[in-house]
């Protein structure tokens, strides 16, 4: 049902989000009375729908929202705009859901670049819509999760890809010299609704909180201004999406389990380690069997069973240490992209300043070598600070522009004249000289501390 602007106008005088006024005496709130005939307390799985929106929970929801941010969905309702609506339009909502005929609004379709060429379609929900997911997340996830393989990592509580990565070391380790590296053809794009809902209703028994899944996972998507219908698929963006691809691949997980297999997944992506190329084709057969019952397809490209340090796991492979030791190690098509990123912000046509750039970089080094500190090649990192600190120097030349404001500014750092002269000369060719002894002097290491860029290596 579509978001009418005349309701959120009507509420700008309300202080406080989703208060719970309760009903007068001797009145039952909407689905209530159905809920009591049934002797429903809010305990058992037939009737979920009264947890999902108890008004603790929709708080909770509600301050996860707004924390997470994000763009508008199809509706152009913000974050910031939410609580009012909420506030002034919380007791129709909540008949809605509980008398099972809220109708989620379509999903905005977004494409994100991937890394490896392509695009990620992402679904942007309304901050509605997301609020009531992310309520059902918190009444579904604690249920699935405990139930959920240990070798399941992506999107967990107390799970992190750290973990995954680490786990996949601890295999290669124990002698599994062979992964059998899963990819699956665009996953949440693929997934099959009656599937999915199928494994669902195994475990939920409340038809209402069903129905409002399934009307979830059908949404229409608006992209470029039309709309479509859809079939199949969860579209990445929405906070149900990550629980429900667990949901359905944990039946995988299981059957690897049963086998006695050493694997790790996270999300869509699965490593099984094994000691033989033999046993890793064996084993690539039955996964694709398995997952041809759950109506996906193994992306034969991606896919392979391979050597685990030819091989990329959340952006991270390994090597073998001379102890024989086995090593974490940044994959190089991770290392690519990291450079890309750094280019871009750093691209030598975009006439800003060095300190507007170095800000930039702030924005995106520290995220990267949190994610990345697990690498055990900490001249890599030191490499990447240094092939850094020449892109700016190179940004700085360009300021610059010409040779003899080039020599100017270089002997007013400290330059000796004839190195500064030298280094002028060729003013033009700036990556080449951005490498030069002059540029090193005037422009060290500790002055691009003093202005604020990280460091990635210890």
């Amino acid at each position: 049902m579509s978001l009418d602007k005349a309701m959120r106008q009507k509420s700008t005088q309300m202080e406080l989000p989703l208060v719970d006024r309760g009903a007068a005496p001797g009145e039952r709130r909407s689905g209530e009375a159905v809920s009591a005939a049934n002797g429903n307390d809010g305990s058992g799985t037939d009737h979920l729908m009264e947890l999902v929106v108890e008004h603790g929970n929709l708080k909770r929801a509600l301050k996860r929202v707004k924390a997470n941010k994000g763009s508008p969905g199809i509706d152009g309702m913000t974050v910031e705009e939410l609580p009012v609506y909420l506030q002034a339009n919380w007791e129709w909502l909540r008949a809605q859901l509980l008398d099972g005929l809220y109708q989620p609004q379509a999903v905005r379709q977004q494409e994100i670049p991937k890394a490896s060429g392509g695009v990620r379609k992402l679904g942007i929900p309304t901050v509605v819509d997301r609020v009531i997911q992310q309520a059902i997340l918190q009444v579904l996830g604690p249920r699935f999760d405990s139930t959920f393989s240990d070798h399941s990592y992506g999107f967990r509580p107390g799970r992190r890809a750290h973990d995954a990565v680490c786990s996949a070391q601890r295999y290669i380790q124990e002698g599994r010299h062979w992964v059998v590296d899963v990819d699956l053809e665009q996953f949440f794009d693929r997934v099959n609704h009656d599937v999915l809902m199928g494994k669902l209703a195994k475990r939920i028994a409340d038809r209402r909180l069903l129905g409002l899944v399934r009307r979830f996972l059908e949404a229409g998507i608006l992209a470029n201004g039309i709309a479509m219908e859809r079939h199949e698929g969860t579209p990445q963006g929405g906070p149900l999406s990550p629980l429900l691809a667990n949901v359905l691949l944990d039946e995988v997980d299981k059957e690897l389990e049963k086998r006695g297999h050493a694997f790790v997944r996270y999300a869509d992506d699965s490593n099984v380690y094994v000691r033989s190329e033999r046993a890793g084709e064996r084993v690539m057969q039955a996964l694709r069997r398995l997952f041809a019952d759950l109506r996906l397809r193994v992306n034969e490209a991606k896919s392979a069973v391979a050597r685990p340090w030819d091989r990329k796991f959340l952006g991270y492979t390994f090597w073998v240490s001379k102890d024989a030791a086995i090593r974490r190690r940044i994959a190089d098509k991770t290392l690519e992209t990291m450079k890309e990123r750094v280019r871009q912000i750093t691209s030598r046509t975009r006439g800003r300043s060095l300190a507007s750039v170095i800000a930039d970089l702030r924005g995106y080094l520290p995220g990267w070598k949190e994610y990345f500190r697990l690498t055990e090649m900490p001249g890599v990192l030191r490499n990447l600070d240094a092939w850094i600190r020449s892109r700016l120097r190179m940004v700085q030349l360009k300021q610059w522009k010409t040779g003899p404001c080039v020599f100017r500014e270089l002997c007013a750092r400290g330059v000796p004249r004839n190195a500064a002269a030298s280094a002028a000369a060729h003013a033009q060719r700036w990556w080449r000289i951005a490498h030069h002894p002059a540029l090193n002097l005037a422009m060290p290491p500790r002055e691009f501390d003093r202005l604020g860029l990280p460091r990635l290596a210890p």
